[in-house]
């Protein structure tokens, strides 16, 4: 109880909680663009978002190796991962099945991360993006599955260059990274089947 207490909790109910949070994520990736609302009811740690605690907290286990800069990864986010999850926090981008970055940070590249493989292209890793907001930057058109006919979004606070890197990232599909943009307690997916475009 004290160790809970000094790292902080997770889910009170488990069940509940993870099924809500799975379906608001899955309703993110199979309809890119649409922000879902993550209300998992936890106090993330420092470093992360609420979403992004909720979102790791739901999908990973100890089988599920997580990648976080070395900020989070020695500091209270790591420790809180490791109680909650088991997960193994790994230093290599590669070896991740997770990962949480910084979106305006210059590293680590979408490329660094596994793209999967031509026999298993599911084990790509799923790359959770922190976002200063969901409105006020660059604005791009999304098209895709699970679009109807286009998407505009425009998140704050991503680097230089990302919406290039996610554009070569959808150009190697079925191969590839899957993004979540994370922000407060909110998600918008952007799975490798997304086409990125110069907004109107």
């Amino acid at each position: 109880m004290a160790t809970d207490t000094l790292i902080g909790a997770g889910f009170t109910d488990p069940v509940f909680q993870s099924q809500a949070a799975f379906r608001a994520l899955l309703g993110a990736l199979s309809e890119p663009g649409t922000r879902q609302v993550i209300s998992g009811g936890i106090a993330p740690p420092e470093g992360l978002h609420a979403a992004t605690a909720t979102a790791l907290l739901t999908l990973a286990d100890y089988e599920t190796p997580i990648w976080l800069p070395s900020v989070l990864r020695d500091g209270p986010a790591g420790a809180w991962l490791r109680f909650h999850c088991g997960a193994a926090l790994v230093e290599e981008p590669r070896r991740a099945a997770f990962a949480v970055i910084d979106g305006a940070a210059l590293a680590p590249r979408l490329t660094d991360f596994d793209p999967g493989n031509d026999q298993f292209p599911d084990r790509s890793t799923t790359i959770i993006v922190q976002c200063a907001a969901f409105d006020g930057g660059e604005a791009v058109t999304l098209s895709g599955p699970g679009i109807a006919t286009r998407c505009d979004i425009a998140p704050a606070g991503l680097r230089p260059g990302f919406w290039a890197e996610v554009a070569v990232n959808n150009a190697a599909y079925p191969l590839g990274v899957d993004l979540l943009l994370a922000h407060a307690d909110g998600v918008i997916g952007l799975p490798r089947s997304t086409q990125i475009g110069e907004a109107a």
